[in-house]
């Protein structure tokens, strides 16, 4: 059961960031600048400097996280609800939930805390502008 959980957790996770990965192709017969090639940030806009990378990378850690802390307190409704009256099922299910809450607090906290630091040393939210350039993103 926990082997076929794990394994179903993690093609969840992986198809995650299948689906959701940005994928920049070059375009085919843009004007050149005397031999000068330009790149364009793979992150997209709001991730020029290391400040604003790790805010990136905190967002996406938290947004996945807090989606893992989603699916825990499906996962732990399911077994509370299926239980059937077996109270060693009950107390699972109770347990997930409980854990799953004091996850979600955590993730909430760290939010907060970030936020706070990044107030704190005045760094701005990232917010998105207008690129430079030909840039096709999918």
């Amino acid at each position: 059961m926990k082997k076929h959980l794990f394994i179903s957790l993690l093609i969840i996770f992986v198809s995650l960031f299948i689906l959701y990965s940005k994928i920049s192709i070059a375009e085919v017969g843009a004007p050149s600048s005397g031999g000068v090639v330009q790149l364009s940030n793979p992150l997209g806009p709001g991730s020029d400097t290391p400040t604003e990378l790790i805010g990136t990378i905190i967002n996406a850690v938290l947004g996945i996280v807090g989606s893992l802390a989603l699916a825990m307190f499906i996962y732990g409704g399911l077994i509370w609800m299926t239980a059937a009256g077996n109270q060693e099922r009950v107390t699972k299910g109770k347990n997930i939930l409980i854990w799953a809450t004091i996850g979600l607090a955590v993730i909430f906290s760290a939010y907060v805390m970030v936020r706070f630091v990044f107030s704190s040393i005045g760094v701005q939210e990232a917010s998105p502008r207008p690129t430079n350039g030909h840039n096709i993103n999918i």
